[in-house]
């Protein structure tokens, strides 16, 4: 009597257990749902959920590297490096701060900051090293779109209907850190901030998740390809929304990388689509179109430039004090000074040119990365995913010359998250097997048995029951067992 064995892929099979991508999961949750205003109001700005669990990740990537069983992905990731020098230069403008007396808030922003460093450099590095498997990476990219299309929809009914839900969203133990308000307007337009503090964060927050929605729509199976493309839709729909030149901006940027490796006809057809939806927002709000364009025409002239211009001239004062290691990171208050709308400029003030070439090398990394691997991968779906990854680490690139993004949790926290998930991407291309055009593994070849006559009959009556199919996980033995 014999049993057939069904062997499943390890790709087919259900991940059991916790490993990177869960906890990331869990980050991602804490990031997008709960609106950034709450906080652990004893812990202030740094009080979080999300920061909070950053910096819980922070520990457990420690631990792990010196626990044996919970061992990381070991070897060369310029990744992990380029994040470890971009954080020793923040504790380097921590101390040069720390070695003059600061003020109570200035000191409470330092501290506020290297907390905040920390949570960043926490995902980034359990994304980066513990992420096990493409597969897993690719659900961890879905689960994100799946929370950036949640808040594209809440965007999108804040926008109609004026109504800021997030302020009847009550957790306990959480206290909104700055009160909720009503809706900013522009020219009578809604702008629209779902769970983020600022129409604009909402705005790079979208861009950045727009290429990876878009790649998941492209690659989708057929089962799920209207679902992803709604996706992209929601998403592609609320950005504008936001009525912010940064919104244009990366909507811009995101589409020149990804565009321009696709092939001439469905390049054609994205054409297409973009006209079309730029029509239907005509036809559905006619003065988003109107507005919008005149956010370009009036730069120079409307109160939102200006103040990024002056900010320029305002700044040499307090970079010439500390040009290499800064003022230190997260001290240059807003409230105390002025509004820089610009993080590269903040980022000299109060880290210095030291911290800003690290800033600028991580970014770097990241897309030299993301590129990197596409000319590794023979793949065409993982090619387009580096791709769109590269797309993910441009956007914020050139988002942080119109926001101050450090100063808003949830864009710089998907950034830092971002950066991992392309240095995971470059180590699986370089370490799983590639798969052949099918997808799965090819069966190894087995060596006919040999035949072995059934034992003699002792008397006893044969059970004649049938074989039951034994299902298991995916494991280097297949076939039939005797």
């Amino acid at each position: 009597m014999t049993a057939r064995v069904i062997d499943l892929p390890a790709d087919r099979t259900r991940h059991h257990g916790t490993d990177a991508v869960t906890l990331l999961t869990i980050y991602v949750f804490l990031l997008m749902v709960i609106p950034s205003p709450l906080t652990f109001s004893p812990l202030g700005g740094a009080g979080g959920p999300d920061t909070i669990f950053g910096v819980v990740l922070l520990f457990a990537y420690l631990i792990a590297l010196v626990t044996p069983p919970l061992k990381l992905a070991g070897g060369r990731n310029p990744v992990r490096v380029a994040a470890v020098v971009f954080t020793c230069a923040i504790l380097a403008s921590y101390i040069s701060a720390n070695r003059r007396a600061l003020p109570s808030l200035e000191q409470n922003g330092a501290d506020r900051g290297v907390i905040l460093m920390f949570g960043w450099l926490g995902i980034m590095l359990v994304a980066a090293d513990g992420i096990p498997s493409m597969e897993r990476l690719k659900v961890l990219l879905r689960r994100i779109v799946l929370g950036a299309t949640a808040m594209a929809a809440l965007a999108i009914t804040q926008f109609f209907t004026g109504l800021n839900a997030a302020k009847y969203i009550e957790i306990p133990g959480l206290s909104a850190q700055t009160p909720f308000t009503d809706l900013l307007t522009r020219n009578q337009l809604n702008r629209p901030s779902a769970t983020a503090i600022d129409p604009i964060e909402l705005a790079v927050v979208l861009a950045i998740c727009l290429p990876i929605a878009v790649h998941q729509a492209r690659f989708a199976p057929p089962g799920l390809r209207r679902r992803r493309w709604f996706q992209v839709a929601l998403i592609g729909i609320a950005l504008p929304m936001t009525v912010s030149r940064t919104a244009i901006i990366a909507i811009i940027v995101s589409s020149i990388v990804v565009l321009c490796t696709w092939p001439t006809r469905e390049r054609r057809i994205a054409y297409v689509v973009g006209l079309f939806a730029l029509a239907g927002l005509f036809v559905s709000v006619h003065s988003l179109l109107g507005e919008l364009g005149s956010l370009f025409t009036q730069v120079g002239s409307d109160t939102s430039s200006a103040s990024r211009t002056s900010a320029f001239g305002s700044s040499a004062a307090f970079i010439s004090e500390h040009p290499w290691f800064g003022r230190g990171f997260g001290t240059f208050l807003p409230a105390e000074y002025f509004f820089t709308d610009d993080q590269y400029l903040l980022s000299l003030i109060e880290i210095g040119f030291v911290g800003l070439l690290c800033l600028l090398a991580l970014f770097t990394t990241g897309w030299m990365a993301a590129r990197n691997a596409r000319r590794i991968s023979t793949d065409p779906e993982i090619r387009h995913l580096a791709q769109c990854m590269a797309a993910a680490v441009a956007v914020p690139t050139v988002s942080f010359a119109t926001l101050d993004a450090f100063s808003f949790a949830m864009a710089a926290s998907l950034t830092f998250l971002m950066l991992g998930c392309v240095g995971a991407l470059w180590r699986l291309v370089r370490t799983d097997p590639p798969l052949p055009a099918g997808g799965l593994p090819p069966r190894p070849r087995r060596e006919p048995r040999p035949y072995a006559p059934e034992p003699a009959f002792n008397g006893f009556e044969k059970d004649d029951t049938a074989p039951i199919p034994v299902v298991q996980g995916a494991s280097p033995a297949t076939g039939w067992f005797k």
